[in-house]
């Protein structure tokens, strides 16, 4: 060894000497011994979380056995009172209030015991004073000829009821129905082991009837819910967020982590107090580097993904509408509340929200409607929402107005708005509210509203601004109360007792995330179709495309889909369910009026002469099918109460639109119902010998646009279409102005109309060739510029 080797430093592979790495040992200690300790706190958290859902799941799977077993024993002992001698006896001499007390007599818990001839008629009669909860519970017993459970409202409050077709022999004379106290139910929930950071339930529905623990937890409890069985209850559990491991490691791996980067400080300590000294190569033995003692201790670990702070001008990624808070509503100098009359539509209530809609603007609203109620004598109003993220504060803001009043409320949750509007039958309401905002961008939101079996549109509208803003608003001396109720399985029974098909049909559902999804599949499973569902996911920023199948954009994956599956017909439907859209496996795409045509001939069948509704914009061979089938084809304005109000005035079978809204009055209530109608079609094609595309092709058809929108001058669509009435000429043109103005050829026909909802105009046109269609469509194209030169027309 030469002077120069003594005089030269230690050097690593890289040609680092070793005394340059010396003094970033220590820190490289600490930042091993801080990973460690966290990864071993991690570790102990993971350890507590998963100690805390073992105990809780444990204690929700015997509350859920517990509450079974109790209402088993509940169901089995009416049974056997009902075939008791005596029961027997005085059902035979239709005793009813004897065979009641016989029921009751010695059975320990028992409050009371009636017997409800069938038919219900006095239980009806009572409605709503009395309840819905004991005509549920009894039409429930005859739907399923079995002894049934559910917690109704009774005597004052919550009770347990069992019920149960009271049988003469084999003849059906009546129901029985025993109400019982709560804690039959609800024992096993109250004295079950839960935590203070924990949460458990028993649920009817969206009705919590029992809870423990901590109630901030309970809108993510149904992720740990199971059903109980016997019953259409379920426990939900829930827990508290742990937060995620770090690369979702449970509490062994991270302690094991944490053990490796102990030891990778201890050596880095120990190399940074070691003495660097000149030595041939043999004395300069290298420490493991920091993969090799990992891969030597626990494997190879993943290295940490870089951790970049976003920036927010630049994200691609489009942000979730922000959630709306809740807000009192602006007033003015003399208290007088201040609204945007402009949310007041021609057929329902629309706005943004966060801008002409809030929480403080729905409770309004809401004391409005409960207002008009309240003169018309009415008690009971069912609310549902569609799968908007603003919809829980609408609905919350919406019910607080409604109870000021006086009014009671049934919230049956999450629901399509034809669910809504079937509520209000089933629950005989004769009200509802549906907040939704249909087919709209997710920042809108709003309500649909019937009362006393109205819906109400124009002038009704009108007049619940007014009663806002001149502060005409009923407060009731005390609130009404408010209850949940799940009317989705009566819904798909209701619509699968009237509709099966004659043949399995492969169909694919596309609900375009809305709330449709929730239910739609369901309703056509039921009814005999082969269901494939696509965007059933209700996700209120709606992902995949916009929930309006009137556009042809909004088609293209279903099209696709029907395609690859090679399946029998694609249906879609809107926002909230209340509209329906169909292709075909060929890709074409069947528009509303020529569906209607189908639905016509159906309906015409069983009921000769019937008047057929249709608005402004469906085709003009559509009145000659209705001729030809023996019907009374009328056209009217385009608007869902519009076309209700005109079905009431003409009693009408069966109406339609071309935006995709069928109202069926023959087997059917008369609203808009884009899911009932699609049962309805599979019906009739199921029924058909030949394939679906063949029936729907054969349809009489020319060439035809779609609704074509365009922008209003100055957001005013009104406005302009009372201009363009007043100066427009078409030659040889037959005027029709019930709706905008619609101009009728021998070959074809124009529209242009104002929109009730968006600021733009609505056009169309149909004509039996290309060279008709172009001739009507330049005729309207030089009087529209004639009127507004500036219009910019796609056309």
């Amino acid at each position: 060894m030469t002077d120069q080797d003594l005089a030269t430093p230690a050097k690593g592979k890289l040609g680092i000497p070793g005394g340059a790495l010396k003094p970033l040992m220590p820190v490289v200690a600490v930042v091993c011994g801080l990973l460690a300790l966290w990864l071993a706190w991690c570790g102990w958290v993971q350890f507590q979380a998963h100690s805390r859902e073992s105990a809780l799941t444990g204690t929700r799977d015997q509350a859920a056995r517990q509450v079974s077993e109790s209402v088993a024993k509940q169901l089995a002992e009416l049974d056997k009172r009902l075939q008791s001698p005596a029961v027997q006896a005085a059902l035979a001499q239709n005793d009813f209030n004897a065979a009641a007390a016989a029921i009751k007599q010695g059975w320990a818990g028992a409050e009371s015991a009636e017997i409800f001839p069938d038919g219900f008629e006095s239980q009806y009669a009572g409605l709503p004073k009395q309840g819905f909860g004991k005509v549920g519970i009894a039409e429930n017993a005859v739907a399923e000829n079995k002894a049934v459970a559910a917690i109704v409202r009774d005597a004052g409050g919550p009770k347990l009821a069992v019920a149960a077709p009271a049988n003469n022999g084999p003849v059906r004379v009546g129901v029985a129905y025993v109400r019982l106290p709560l804690d039959q139910a609800t024992g096993p929930i109250a004295s079950g082991n839960v935590r203070d950071d924990s949460y458990l339930a028993l649920r009817q529905g969206s009705y919590s009837v029992a809870e423990r623990g901590d109630k901030e937890l309970a809108s993510g409890a149904e992720v740990l819910a199971v059903p109980v069985k016997g019953t259409t209850w379920r426990v939900a559990a829930g827990l508290p967020d742990a937060g995620n491991a770090p690369f979702g490691m449970g509490a062994l791996p991270c302690w094991i982590s944490a053990l490796v980067f102990v030891i990778l400080g201890w050596l880095a300590l120990r190399a940074g107090r070691r003495p660097v000294r000149a030595a041939d190569d043999a004395d300069h033995a290298e420490a493991p580097t920091l993969s090799q003692m990992q891969a030597a201790v626990a494997g190879p670990v993943a290295a940490a993904p870089a951790v970049v702070a976003p920036a927010a001008a630049a994200s691609d990624t489009p942000e979730a509408p922000p959630q709306p808070r809740a807000v009192e509503p602006a007033k003015g100098p003399a208290g007088q509340v201040l609204i945007d009359k402009s949310i007041f539509r021609a057929y329902d209530i629309r706005g943004i929200v966060g801008k002409t809609l809030d929480h403080g603007v729905a409770e309004l609203i809401g004391q409005a409607i409960g207002s008009l109620m309240t003169e018309r004598g009415l008690h009971d109003i069912v609310v549902g929402r569609d799968g908007r993220l603003s919809g829980p504060d609408m609905v919350d803001g919406l019910v607080r107005g409604l109870r000021k009043t006086g009014r009671n409320v049934v919230d049956i949750g999450l629901a399509a708005t034809p669910v809504v509007y079937f509520a209000a039958y089933q629950l005989r309401t004769g009200c509802c509210v549906a907040v939704t905002g249909s087919h709209n961008p997710p920042d809108y939101n709003g309500f649909k509203i019937v009362v006393g079996g109205e819906t109400l549109s124009g002038k009704a509208i009108e007049d619940l601004y007014a009663r806002i803003a001149e502060d005409r608003l009923h407060e009731s001396a005390s609130p009404g109360n408010v209850q949940q109720r799940d009317v989705s399985k009566d819904y798909i029974d209701r619509i699968a007792s009237d509709v099966q098909l004659d043949r399995r049909l492969k169909v694919v559902v596309d609900a375009g995330n809305g709330v449709a999804g929730a239910i739609a599949p369901q309703v056509l499973t039921a009814i005999g179709a082969d269901v494939t569902p696509l965007y059933c996911e209700v996700d209120g920023t709606f992902p995949n495309h916009h929930p309006d199948p009137s556009e042809a954009h909004n088609l293209e994956d279903l099209i696709k889909m029907v395609k690859r599956l090679d399946a029998d017909i694609g249906v879609a439907f809107d926002g909230d369910g209340d509209r329906l859209g169909v292709v075909t496996k060929d890709g074409h795409n069947i528009f509303p009026d020529r569906l209607l045509m189908l639905f016509a001939a159906d309906v015409l069948e069983r009921n000769p002469g019937a008047v057929i509704v249709y608005d402004v914009k469906c085709t003009g061979r559509l009145p000659g099918q209705i001729l030809r089938h023996g019907g009374s084809p009328l056209m009217w304005k385009t608007g869902h109460s519009l076309i209700k109000a005109k079905m009431r005035e003409t009693d009408a079978e069966l109406a339609g639109e071309m935006s995709g809204h069928f109202f069926f009055k023959e087997r059917w209530f008369g609203f808009d119902d884009g899911i009932y109608a699609a049962s309805r079609l599979l019906e009739i094609l199921a029924s058909r010998s030949t394939s679906p595309s063949d029936v729907l092709d054969a349809l009489p058809d020319g060439v035809s646009t779609a609704e074509i929108k365009v922008p209003a001058p100055n957001d005013d669509p009104h406005a302009f279409v009372d201009l363009f009435k007043a100066k427009a000429k078409f030659e040889g043109g037959r005027l029709s102005s019930i709706d905008g103005l619609r101009a009728d050829w021998p070959d074809g026909w124009g529209l242009v109309r104002a929109s009730n909802t968006t600021p733009v105009l609505v056009l169309r046109f149909d004509g039996d060739n290309k060279d008709a269609l172009a001739r009507i469509q330049n005729a309207f194209r030089e009087q529209l510029l004639a009127v507004r030169p500036d219009l910019v027309l796609p056309f």
